[in-house]
């Protein structure tokens, strides 16, 4: 905390081109990234954070999404949540390198997903990376105010700890 956020253009799920410096300059931004529409634990989430988006508007807030997914299926997991808020293309997570937040997914986990579902059909591409659980809390002038970062999937920041780090 207290570093400067990376700055990032990127693509929301209708295409259009998303800066968050346009964000900052409206007041703080909480951005978060999810691994994909495949995760349950990740529509969960983001379900919980369109129910706290009023709250997050009520202190000044925007929300942004980010996920490796391609456009249309970050389309998909946004109609599917019905998501009021942007939900943001991370393309071969180059803003969550910047971040320090990708890991890569074991031989094993890999060959398991495999069986499942095409993680590559859902990104783009075949290397096996995925952000960590995160959530950061940037204030107007680019500084990360709050920080939640987890490498168990299953536990995200809670939408009541993101407002308090908000007020």
């Amino acid at each position: 905390m207290g570093d400067q956020a990376p700055h990032f253009n990127l693509k929301n799920a209708k295409g259009e081109a998303v800066q968050l410096s346009d964000y900052l300059a409206k007041g703080p931004v909480v951005l978060t990234w999810y691994r994909g529409g495949w995760c349950p634990y990740c529509n969960l989430t983001l379900r919980h954070l369109q129910a706290a988006l009023p709250d997050f508007q009520a202190a000044g807030a925007h929300l942004l999404a980010l996920t490796p997914e391609l456009p249309d299926k970050s389309l998909s997991t946004q109609e599917k949540n019905e998501l009021a808020f942007e939900v943001l293309t991370d393309e071969h997570l180059q803003v969550a390198h910047q971040y320090g937040i990708v890991f890569k997914l074991t031989d094993e986990v890999a060959t398991v997903y495999k069986k499942n579902f095409s993680l590559e059909d859902y990104n783009g591409n075949d290397s096996d990376e995925l952000p960590l659980a995160a959530t950061y809390v940037i204030a107007a002038d680019g500084t990360i105010t709050y920080a939640f970062l987890d490498a168990e999937y299953r536990r995200r920041a809670e939408p009541a700890e993101i407002l308090a780090a908000l007020r």
